[in-house]
């Protein structure tokens, strides 16, 4: 098999299982080496093992793959690898919600932008994180603004990566960027990520006032839950999710169905309160990576476990409604 395509699933498997992202980072840039080599020079074997960002493994991985094989890691991993099913999946449209370089992600926008498109995805949101989530790299005004103007060189006919910010919560209900500039944006994910612990009033308020104010477009991670993964467990914040819900159907705020695998946020019991409720409802993959958009997977599979109808997700939307909505 092509030896660069072998490394990029290798990457894209890793990705998928949030691994350390030393690990999956190591054979994008061996890929990487492999698109500057003429034919004479990938089958150089010793002069190749020399050559930076071409370490054991990959080194390995090249040699099986010239010789026709399967790689036995990639094989590994695609052993170990089993996507969540269901019919909901193939209604998805897109994604709106993802991280690049530019905060906290691991690759360029363009690897992000073209991992959707191979997907099959008609649009992605980059949302990446506002100025407050410093540990996130979040982006001031001024980084959002120069992000802004690299966009429109990743859509065309068949593709639309619109522009977006995962906003952080602030503690009284306020959105963490300039207020003019998220009026400029395609999509507004607010999140809250400090101060989860909370008393449920204070907390009740802070999430009512961030989808009460008229620029929040989807509800992130709504409880704040950690259940499993490196960063250890978290319990969900506390709040009256009915009052939550009932806002965010007053305002045509979408409630994520956040699917990475570590926070399965909202809980069931959530997600089946806000179908009550009357929401809508955005499945979004939280991608850090381009392995991870594929986790919209395990949202969808959670979705039609719990009954939400496909009709109810802005992310089954063609991209004219969706923008409709967005510009409501």
């Amino acid at each position: 098999m092509n030896p660069a395509d072998a490394l990029l699933e290798i990457a894209t498997l890793l990705e998928r299982e949030r691994a350390l992202r030393y690990r999956s980072s190591a054979f994008r840039t061996a890929a990487a080496v492999l698109e500057g080599l003429t034919p004479a020079e990938l089958v150089d074997a010793a002069g190749l093992r020399r050559r930076r960002g071409i370490g054991d493994t990959s080194f390995a991985v090249i040699q099986e793959a010239l010789a026709g094989e399967v790689p036995r890691y990639l094989a590994e991993l695609r052993e170990r690898y089993t996507p969540a099913r269901s019919e909901l999946r193939a209604a998805l449209r897109g994604d709106l919600h993802s991280h690049s370089e530019w905060s906290d992600g691991t690759t360029s926008i363009a690897q992000l932008a073209a991992a959707a498109r191979d997907l099959g995805h008609e649009y992605l949101a980059l949302t990446d994180h506002s100025p407050r989530l410093r540990v996130a790299n979040g982006l001031s005004p001024e980084r959002l603004r120069a992000q802004l103007e690299q966009l429109p060189a990743y859509s065309d006919e068949r593709f639309t990566l619109l522009s977006g910010i995962e906003a952080d919560i602030l503690e009284d209900g306020g959105l963490d960027q300039k207020p003019e500039l998220l009026d400029e944006l395609d999509v507004v994910v607010a999140s809250a990520h400090s101060k989860l612990r909370m008393d449920s009033a204070p907390m009740t308020r802070r999430l009512v006032s961030a989808v009460s104010s008229g620029r929040v477009d989807v509800l992130g991670h709504v409880t704040g839950r950690l259940i499993t993964g490196a960063r250890g467990t978290r319990p969900p914040s506390t709040f009256d999710a009915a009052a939550v819900f009932d806002a965010c159907v007053s305002h045509r705020v979408a409630v994520e169905i956040n699917s990475r695998p570590e926070r399965e946020d909202p809980p069931d019991e959530l997600i089946v309160l806000a179908l009550e409720c009357g929401c809508l409802f955005s499945i979004d993959s939280d991608a850090h990576a381009p392995g991870q958009l594929g986790l919209i997977d395990e949202g969808a599979a959670r979705a039609e476990r719990l009954g939400i109808p496909a009709e109810r997700i802005v992310t089954t939307w063609p991209l004219p409604r969706l923008r409709e909505w967005l510009a409501r």
